[in-house]
């Protein structure tokens, strides 16, 4: 199975999010525990999976060269989304989001099958996320429900586009692998620290709320030892 067929689990998953937002309107503090439990998963996936595959690459140069690209890019989609106005500012944003997101897969995919699948565990409860984000904005801007969806389901499509633009990292030398990992890697950290954890922390914190960080990590730990 190809690393963009991986990205319709995902995909699906933002589609039903958005159906369910623009129906029953989930409150700030349900959402807060979601991102971080979102922000969770992706962490351990990018500790555990992405972090150890590319120490073992061993290409010091690439590493810095990619983590710098990374950290570069993921600089431009904060001043895009900073500069992002109304519903289209919103969706221009975070369609760069979920390509991004596809992109990573792919690369994961190039890294192994087992880095690949925990991440897609991963991507899917952050890009459901994100269907609730959508939703929830563009239902409050008032456009109709059904065309909440349809607009989301437009933005997932981008899933698969970044997995096919990621897929042929496997073909390529060790080093620049490496490179695309340190890329990816930035960009899962970023995603965590500058997005998830920063938006949940926009309402006053509660005790179940914050575990919910950790029922994330080490959900996706035991995940990761149960398919070793």
């Amino acid at each position: 199975m190809q690393a963009w067929a991986y990205t319709l689990i995902p995909a699906a998953a933002a589609i039903v999010g958005a159906a369910v937002a623009v129906n029953l309107r989930p409150g700030p503090v349900l959402v807060s525990a979601i991102q971080h439990f979102a922000a969770g998963v992706v962490f351990a996936a990018a500790a555990g999976e992405i972090l150890p595959d590319l120490k073992h690459a061993g290409s010091p140069l690439a590493t810095l060269v990619g983590g710098a690209l990374g950290v570069a890019a993921m600089l431009l989609v904060k001043s895009l989304g900073k500069r992002a106005k109304g519903p289209v500012g919103l969706m221009a944003v975070t369609g760069i989001d979920i390509l991004v997101d596809g992109l990573v897969l792919g690369i994961a995919f190039a890294a192994g099958a087992k880095a690949g699948i925990l991440l897609t565990v991963a991507l899917t409860i952050e890009v459901l996320f994100l269907g609730l984000t959508v939703a929830n904005e563009l239902g409050g801007s008032g456009t109709s429900k059904g065309k909440v969806v349809g607009l989301t389901a437009g933005l997932v499509v981008l899933l698969p586009l970044g997995a096919l633009l990621g897929g042929p990292v496997a073909t390529l030398s060790a080093p620049v692998q490496a490179g695309f990992l340190a890329f990816g890697l930035i960009a899962l950290l970023y995603l965590v620290t500058e997005e998830l954890l920063v938006e949940a922390h926009e309402i006053e914190d509660r005790p179940w709320v914050t575990a919910m960080f950790f029922a994330g990590f080490l959900l996706l730990l035991m995940l990761d030892q149960a398919v070793a």
